[in-house]
């Protein structure tokens, strides 16, 4: 799975922030055509995102569009133009407001033949795809299974706040009155089940406090806490918490990549299906916890400072 820790949100229509995006360390970048751009600028943001696209240098970054929904006159031409000008540099399409699998399965088959049509491997181009409505909430299982292109299901947080009608303006916080508990959790949990049923990433949105860096940096800790893999980023302050937070500690790292070791040590060596690695009983399902923060500690780019010493 590509990394995303950090998912930077570009205005298409801005060029100075799409040359400036290029150079923040974030794992992945998606230059807007939707919400961040107004409706008299869209033809032009189109055209913005394609130059960046194709004259830019994005590094090891995946790099995304984010079109607009399907409920606008615009959708199908952001996906035509900007994929038949510079999909061979573009690693996903981002679809917005997603409510039925039908959806996804629209922009699958306009991928495919926009694929075929310019001579891109089909299928090459993923999806990601926003949850920013009850709707789109209680079809987030069948959304999850629409496509195998799907690689990541993203929380909207300011759209979904507004469709359930939650009492409050500032996105990513409790809503006031709410003081027992977490009024997102039932949310976060449920992508976060429909993605990981379907071996997907799971995201989480903005936080637009952007001068906040505490308060984003507690949004994000609860969304990594419950297993997400990253979180939206709106203002380069943020992207060093967010790499932070969505990434292990070198000490749970090297914990982990040891239980790795050991486990594999004692049941090929010796036979031996669970054993002790110091204080701590290790089994199967501690190598299977073992292998999640090892793969992200990787994709963080850490290197481990202890080794296993066989006994």
């Amino acid at each position: 799975m590509r990394a995303r820790r950090s998912c930077l949100a570009v205005p298409g229509s801005n060029p100075r922030f799409l040359e400036k995006a290029q150079s923040l360390p974030v794992d992945e970048v998606f230059l807007d055509l939707e919400d961040s751009v107004a409706p008299s600028a869209k033809e032009g943001a189109r055209r913005s995102v394609v130059a960046a696209l194709k004259e830019g240098d994005w590094g090891g970054k995946t790099v995304v569009v984010r079109v607009n929904d399907l409920s606008t006159p615009w959708t199908y031409r952001d996906v035509i133009e900007v994929v038949e000008a510079a999909g061979d540099r573009l690693h996903c399409v981002m679809l917005p407001k997603v409510e039925e699998a039908a959806q996804v399965r629209w922009l699958d088959l306009l991928l495919s033949q926009i694929e075929r049509t310019v001579g891109l491997p089909v299928g090459g181009i993923g999806i990601e795809a926003q949850i920013e409505s009850a709707r789109g909430l209680v079809a987030v299982d069948e959304i999850a299974g629409s496509s195998p292109r799907l690689e990541t299901l993203v929380f909207g947080p300011a759209d979904f706040m507004a469709s359930i009608g939650m009492r409050t303006l500032v996105v990513g916080e409790q809503p006031p009155g709410y003081s027992e508990g977490d009024a997102y959790h039932y949310i976060l949990m449920r992508i976060l089940m429909a993605a990981r049923a379907r071996d997907l990433q799971a995201i989480d949105g903005p936080y637009l406090q952007i001068k906040d860096i505490e308060g984003f940096r507690r949004a994000a800790g609860r969304a990594a806490a419950l297993g997400f893999d990253g979180k939206w980023v709106l203002h380069p302050g943020q992207v060093a918490a967010a790499n932070e937070v969505f990434s292990p500690s070198q000490a749970d790292y090297d914990h982990a990549e040891l239980i790795l070791d050991a486990y594999e040590y004692y049941t090929t060596v010796e036979g031996r299906g669970a054993v002790m690695l110091g204080d701590e009983m290790i089994d199967e399902a501690s190598r299977k916890m073992a292998l999640v923060i090892s793969a992200k500690g990787r994709a963080a780019g850490l290197t481990r400072t202890t080794s296993f010493q066989r006994p």
